[in-house]
Formats: C-alpha cells, sequence, structure tokens
C-alpha cells in the first residue's frame, strides 16, 4: 500500500443559542442549543430514541449532540420484555450527492448495530434509489464480524470493501460505515479490518488509518446541513421536529417544507450552535400547513452570503400530513 498523510480531526465547539423561526405561517420562536432532551416532541415526526442528556429550553426543543466524532445525536434502543425482544428503528448512511445522508432501518436487540451495518452493506432499496441514494460500498462486502469495546467498534469486512475504486470512492465508503456505527451512543470511534487484519492504509491510495476514527475525521463527506431526523420516507406531522448538524455561513440555514402540491408550508430559519468551519448541532420544532396530505419534501438550503441566490444543501423526501 501506498502512504499518505494520516487524517486529521478537525475541533468542533458547542455553544447556545436562540433562534427564531420566520414562518410563512405566525412567526414562531425556537431554540437551538448544545444539549438535548429526553422525550420527543408530540405531533412530528419522532425518532426511535431522542437525543438524550442535559435540559432544553422554552420556546422549542434542546439541540441534538455534538457529532464531532464521539456521538452521533440519535440511535435506537430495544425493549425486552419477558425474553422478546421487539425490533427497533435505525439509521444506515447511504449517499446524497456524494454526501452521507441516513435511512430507516429496523434493527433487532442484542446485534443492533451488527444489524444496521448488514443494512447497510445491502445498499439502498428501490425507493431511495429512486431519490437519489446510492452507495460506494461494493457489491458483494461481506460483515465478518463486529466488536464493540471501550467505546471504539472494530469492524471487520471481507477484502472486496476496497476494491476498485479512487480516492473519493474510498473515504465514501469508510464514511458510510463511520457515520452508520457512530450513530448508536455506544461507539464513538471506528476501527477498521479486512479479512481479520487490522487495515493501516486504505485502497490504492493508501488512506492512512493510524487508529480508529470519527465522524470528524469525514467532515467533508458530510452535506454543510446533515438532517438526521426525520429520515427519508418518513411520515411528517405537525408540529415537525428536525435536528441534526450544520456547518454554514454564521451557523445560518433555513429548512422548508413543501406539500405533494408544491405548496411551502413552512419556511423557517434555523440557527446552529456554531458554524463558519466549525460544526454544530440544531434541533428544532415548528408547526406547517399542508393544503394536502401526500409525498412532500422537506429541503435544508442556504443563501449564498455573495449574491443572495438560494442554494440547495440537501432534499429528505417525506410522507406529509395536512
Amino acid at each position: 500500500m501506498n502512504s499518505a498523510p494520516s487524517l486529521a480531526p478537525r475541533r468542533h465547539r458547542r455553544c447556545s443559542t436562540a433562534v427564531t423561526a420566520a414562518l410563512t405561517l405566525p412567526l414562531l420562536a425556537v431554540t437551538a442549543c448544545g444539549t438535548t432532551t429526553g422525550t420527543g416532541t408530540p405531533g412530528g415526526t419522532n425518532p426511535s430514541t431522542p437525543p438524550t442528556a442535559g435540559t432544553g429550553t422554552s420556546g422549542g426543543t434542546s439541540g441534538a449532540r455534538d457529532p464531532s466524532g464521539t456521538t452521533a445525536p440519535e440511535a435506537p434502543t430495544t425493549s425486552t420484555v419477558g425474553g422478546t425482544t421487539t425490533p427497533v428503528r435505525a439509521g444506515v448512511y447511504f449517499l446524497h450527492g456524494e454526501k452521507v445522508s441516513p435511512a430507516p432501518r429496523t434493527v433487532t436487540a442484542p446485534t443492533t448495530v451488527t444489524a444496521a451495518v448488514r443494512a447497510l452493506l445491502a445498499g439502498p432499496d428501490r425507493s431511495e434509489r429512486a431519490h437519489g441514494r446510492a452507495t460506494a460500498i461494493p457489491s458483494g462486502t461481506r460483515l465478518r464480524s463486529l466488536v464493540v469495546r471501550n467505546h471504539v467498534a472494530t469492524v471487520d469486512l471481507s477484502g472486496r470493501y476496497d476494491d476498485g475504486g479512487g480516492s473519493l470512492s474510498m473515504r465514501e465508503r469508510l464514511a458510510q460505515v463511520v457515520f452508520t456505527v457512530t450513530r448508536f451512543p455506544t461507539v464513538h470511534k471506528v476501527a477498521f479490518e479486512a479479512d481479520g487484519k487490522p487495515v493501516t492504509s486504505f485502497g490504492a491510495e493508501g488512506i492512512v488509518l493510524n487508529g480508529p476514527v470519527g465522524r470528524s475525521d469525514f467532515e467533508d463527506r458530510a452535506p454543510a446541513v446533515l438532517v438526521e431526523s426525520p429520515l427519508i420516507g418518513d411520515t411528517a406531522r405537525t408540529p415537525l421536529r428536525v435536528w441534526g448538524s450544520a456547518d454554514t455561513f454564521e451557523s445560518q440555514f433555513r429548512l422548508r417544507v413543501t406539500d405533494t402540491t408544491g405548496r411551502t408550508a413552512a419556511d423557517v430559519v434555523v440557527r446552529a450552535t456554531s458554524g463558519t468551519g466549525t460544526r454544530g448541532t440544531f434541533d428544532v420544532t415548528f408547526p406547517y400547513k399542508a393544503a394536502r396530505t401526500g409525498p412532500g419534501l422537506l429541503t435544508a438550503y442556504v443563501l449564498s452570503p455573495k449574491d443572495g441566490q438560494l442554494v440547495t444543501v440537501d432534499t429528505v423526501p417525506l410522507s406529509v400530513n395536512r
């Protein structure tokens, strides 16, 4: 393998920030901050397990956990009653426009992390592909084993995993696994193995993996606004809760909901806990008013600081209820 510079983690900071939502409906005050609440918001799309720890502030919900490579904001939990395990919801990260984008999957304990990786390796389904979701992971890649110890997941994949592709493809497929596994709060970083042997240099380009890596090592593969919830295909109800992370100019961006008629049901201004080169978190809840129930779209976008033009960052297809 060739040698290459090691991945350099980026620093992330967190702070408490208030945002005001400018809606097509009457104005609504919402809040984003660097801590999290322990419950979801009634009515809106509800994650399987909401962000944990900390306290919220009035006027909205609190922010998701910092995705700097230590933990991700949402992870599934399991409910076991009388020895029976209830299937729970997880998120696996495919690609949308060469950036990671989570999609929902159902997994069961006690192998929730393992099941999530296997679901990732299976690739996007037909509906997800129709909405532009793809994968850089070669077909036929197998998960040999996965062990979590001291918040590090050691993922052993078959040699097929590093076949073909250039440096971008290699970083994309590494990021897909890292984001999927670190969505679980028990996992902070990932160590890679191939056919049972530790990987220190990945692919023909020799991407150096000097040790376990986290989300911050693949910041370039995350969109400027990474929506962690709702997920593609979710059913949205008003008020809608949206949370994730962002790195935008002066930490500001907008979220727009359009209904099946193409009408704008809501358009809110959001400010993450940090931005302009430092990824922060956001967690907002806002009402929308759809003209009709049916397929809709959540769009994260920014206004260019240069000319004020609308720049779409990412889109999440939803089923929007009135």
